[in-house]
């Protein structure tokens, strides 16, 4: 059973804090009766639920993995109409939403959904999701600083921290680093890199939990198949 709020915020009727209002308005029926009260539960697929008179049912749930390329902003509506991961899918599916971010310039494996307790799961520090990063890095980078890393940086505030640290390449020119993250903090890669007056040139997000990158293309999507979603929510 779910909230009746939140059954109407899947269904697309309004977010849940409207779907409390149009609740609160005596607009909603459940089984014929007129409902006021919030926090009342309802069994998908078997009670009846109206808004104003008409039948109501969940979206059908949608989880999308997409290879984003640099120069895509991974918000639903921006107000300068620059390009967003969304505008790569089909027109149906425009009104999913990122589950965390990638800055503008990053690129890589993001999914898109709209399954709010998903997005929750994946994004809130306290399940820890871990998520690989690939950043290639002007100059050599040394092993003292992935060993900092891995200890933990204090930046504006707050700990930036990789669980594990790996140095593919480097020469003068350039170094390519994998790093996996447990929080993914607000543009966390790069804090990193600077604070040791490095700068990242790319950088690429090639896996979240279990699901990796693989072959998919460069601004294509694909769906994620049941074990995959299942993988993502069952406990570390």
């Amino acid at each position: 059973m779910v909230r009746l709020q939140k059954y109407l915020s899947e269904a697309g009727i309004a977010s849940r804090r409207a779907s409390e209002e149009v609740i609160l308005a005596g607009r909603v029926r459940v089984n014929g009766q007129i409902i006021r009260t919030l926090g009342t539960k309802v069994l998908p697929g078997q009670d009846r639920v109206e808004v104003d008179g008409h039948p109501i049912k969940p979206r059908r749930k949608l989880y999308v993995a997409l290879n984003k390329p640099p120069g895509f902003l991974c918000t639903r509506n921006d107000p300068l109409e620059r390009r967003t991961a969304s505008d790569l899918l089909p027109n149906e599916w425009r009104h999913l939403t990122t589950v965390g971010r990638l800055d503008r310039d990053s690129e890589g494996l993001i999914f898109l959904t709209n399954d709010g307790d998903f997005a929750l799961r994946l994004t809130h520090p306290r399940y820890g999701v871990r998520k690989i990063y690939r950043a290639t890095v002007e100059g050599r980078v040394a092993a003292p600083v992935l060993q900092k890393f891995l200890a933990g940086i204090e930046d504006a505030g707050e700990t930036l921290k990789a669980e594990k640290a790996r140095l593919i390449s480097a020469n003068n020119s350039q170094s390519v680093v994998e790093l996996e993250l447990a929080e993914g903090r607000n543009r966390e890669v790069r804090r990193l890199f600077a604070s040791q007056g490095l700068n990242v040139t790319r950088l690429q997000r090639t896996q979240i939990g279990r699901i990796k990158i693989g072959e998919l293309p460069v601004g294509k999507w694909r769906t994620l198949t049941e074990p995959e979603i299942k993988s993502l929510l069952a406990p570390l």
